[in-house]
């Protein structure tokens, strides 16, 4: 049996980083991180119109078992992103109310779970933003070991603590706490081009023309004609 760990401490990523990144949104970030980083479109906000980002407390747990996310509150700073990932396929309800209670208590400012979460509602009058694999009341047990605050695996995105999680409507994105200076700034600089090409876009400019994409449909082959008959 491989040996189980509670890690307390590790390195976080920049709290002005962080920031930056949340700012951007998942999409420009994924973008801006050369198209890395997203998890699978299966990992779903049970809120809308909220975007958090944060420095990644990694939880693993056995399907269907709960008990280290709660041996992982009590390492979670204010500014974490609680990241839960399950050694098998889990569709218990691993998370509800009372552990978002506890979270909220210690700074966090969201979960990411590939599993199920329940008492949604509350969770959202509770102003706890949560991205879940299922949602689902199925109970869970408290029986087996499992780690915090080590390298998993979650939707098909390597996670490693003090990664940057940023989660929105479109999903959620990873970005390695090394690399994460560099991204936001790409970042940045993918919005200022961004809201100059919306500036041209609302004077009517087209997209074939600003982005280059009329010389490209001819090299490709496409010809504009005026009518159907002129083929």
């Amino acid at each position: 049996m491989s040996p189980n760990y509670v890690v307390r401490d590790f390195e976080r990523a920049d709290p002005d980083v962080v920031a930056g990144l949340g700012e951007a949104g998942v999409a420009t970030v994924h973008e801006a991180y050369g198209r890395r980083g997203l998890m699978d479109p299966g990992i779903r906000p049970i809120q809308q119109d909220r975007t958090v980002a944060g420095s990644a407390v990694t939880v693993e747990c056995a399907p269907g078992d709960n008990i280290m996310i709660h041996a992982a509150v009590e390492v979670c700073r204010p500014g974490d992103l609680m990241v839960v990932t399950t050694t098998g396929p889990s569709t218990h309800g691993m998370f509800g109310d009372l552990l978002a209670t506890s979270l909220m208590a210690r700074g966090v400012v969201g979960l990411v779970i590939e599993a199920g979460v329940r008492d949604t509602s509350t969770l959202r009058e509770m102003g706890f933003p949560v991205w879940s694999r299922v949602i689902h009341s199925q109970g869970t047990v408290k029986e087996t070991p499992g780690s915090v605050n080590v390298p998993i695996e979650c939707a098909g995105q390597a996670v490693a603590p003090g990664d940057v999680l940023v989660a929105d409507d479109d999903g959620v994105v990873v970005v390695a706490r090394i690399e994460a200076s560099d991204v936001v700034e790409a970042a940045r600089a993918r919005l200022e081009k961004e809201e100059s090409s919306r500036s041209r876009l609302e004077t009517g400019e087209l997209g074939l023309d600003i982005y280059g994409l009329r010389g490209k449909l001819e090299d490709l082959g496409v010809r504009w004609i005026d009518r159907t008959d002129d083929r």
